[in-house]
């Protein structure tokens, strides 16, 4: 396999970094959770005017409209992940690709430019209190009142609710229609009148995730996504793209570089801790399944430059990525010691506490979006073929 690029390519590469060598100071600093609405604006803003986010999105839409090229997506990522920058967005990377696909255009005018322009953010109603594994039991309903969808129930576990202006939702408007096909996706305000956010206190300390109540709910009727009871098949090309955000390769390999550097810099006996041979077994043993997810990135792009379906390679992206950055943040406690068990408060606090955040965010992540489980049996049943589960009879 010839992994080198050709002259247009590695031309491209060095506009990135010299970007990044030019602009580099005008990026929002990294820190510990989810920045607030509207912080780093200004540099989505940049990085749009020079293609380097929401690149092959439309100029109508907000984006930069180039020519889709994943190979050029690939520079962009990979650069910005050697510079430890925090990369531009092309707006929610769940919603934003599923309106593209199968919005209507004034959805698309309505919703994509504010949301690639940093303007507002979104979160994802989906699980409820009975219906997690089995998102297709959902029980909120939505019953159509004249113009507008009336709706009643309840979702759990809706991450960034209190800091969303929007969400895109899943509720039940055909309840005689089966249970995948009386499904409907809608798109409404978070302070729509019947809309109760309260957040939930996790073991990290923040209150990211979120139980949403219903209450006569009113959503104009127009904010439907496809079809009414097309709801399963519009959800499912939005996890597609929540899955594969969720093992980014470029977000492990910069997060291993930063780890590299931590051992470098914590001591142990009055040496760094890359000089332990057990801690640096470790590393090697990360870097190698960190550079097999970067690879089956690499076959995951060949596959979509010709045109092909990628297989098994795309089926596990989830379940290795998101077990990998557990891992990563796992070694980075570790690594410092007894000061890896510190948290907010302490003058001895490494890094602003990111990496016992992140090692409880990710282990969080190994449930969200379908847990490491409900990810092996899809990887199973769809790409190997295996058979199916078996399944108490109702």
């Amino acid at each position: 396999m010839d992994l080198r690029y050709s002259e247009e390519y590695e031309t491209f590469r060095q506009e990135v970094r010299e970007f990044i060598k030019t602009h580099k100071d005008q990026a929002p600093s990294g820190g510990r959770g989810a920045q607030k609405p509207g912080a780093g604006r200004k540099w989505q803003q940049l990085l749009i005017e020079h293609g380097y986010a929401a690149r092959s999105i439309p100029k109508e839409y907000g984006g930069y409209g180039a020519e889709p090229d994943i190979l050029k997506n690939h520079i962009i990522a990979e650069e910005f992940a050697i510079a430890k920058l925090r990369p531009g967005s092309s707006g929610d990377p769940r919603l934003v690709p599923t309106l593209l696909e199968l919005g209507t255009e004034e959805q698309k005018k309505q919703h994509i430019p504010p949301s690639v322009r940093g303007e507002v953010s979104w979160c994802q109603g989906y699980s409820e209190p009975g219906s997690g594994s089995d998102l297709a039991s959902l029980s909120t309903k939505a019953v159509l009142d004249g113009d507008d969808f009336v709706i009643n129930g309840q979702k759990i576990w809706t991450s960034g609710a209190m800091q969303s202006e929007w969400m895109f939702a899943l509720v039940r408007t055909e309840p005689d229609a089966p249970k995948h096909q009386g499904i409907s996706y809608l798109l409404l305000r978070t302070d729509t009148p019947g809309l109760d956010i309260r957040p939930m206190k996790q073991m990290n300390g923040d209150s990211s995730f979120n139980e949403v109540f219903f209450t006569d709910a009113r959503v104009p009727k127009d904010q439907i996504v496809g079809k009414r009871g097309d709801g399963w098949f519009v959800a499912n090309a939005t996890l597609k793209h929540e899955r594969g955000n969720l093992g980014d390769p470029n977000a492990a390999e910069s997060r291993f570089r930063s780890i590299v550097d931590l051992m470098k810099k914590e001591q142990l006996g009055g040496a760094s801790i890359m000089e332990h041979p057990v801690y640096r077994d470790r590393l090697l043993k990360l870097q190698a399944r960190m550079l097999s997810m970067k690879f089956n990135g690499m076959r995951i792009m060949s596959s979509s430059i010709k045109g092909e379906d990628p297989g098994l390679s795309r089926w596990i992206v989830k379940l290795q990525g998101c077990e990998l950055n557990h891992q990563m943040a796992g070694l980075a406690v570790d690594i410092m010691g007894e000061l890896g068990i510190l948290y907010d408060g302490s003058a001895y606090l490494r890094d602003g506490g990111i990496w016992q955040y992140w090692y409880m965010l990710d282990l969080g992540l190994i449930i969200g979006g379908g847990t490491a489980q409900i990810q092996k049996n899809i990887i199973g049943e769809r790409a190997l073929g295996l058979p199916k589960e078996p399944k108490q009879e109702a």
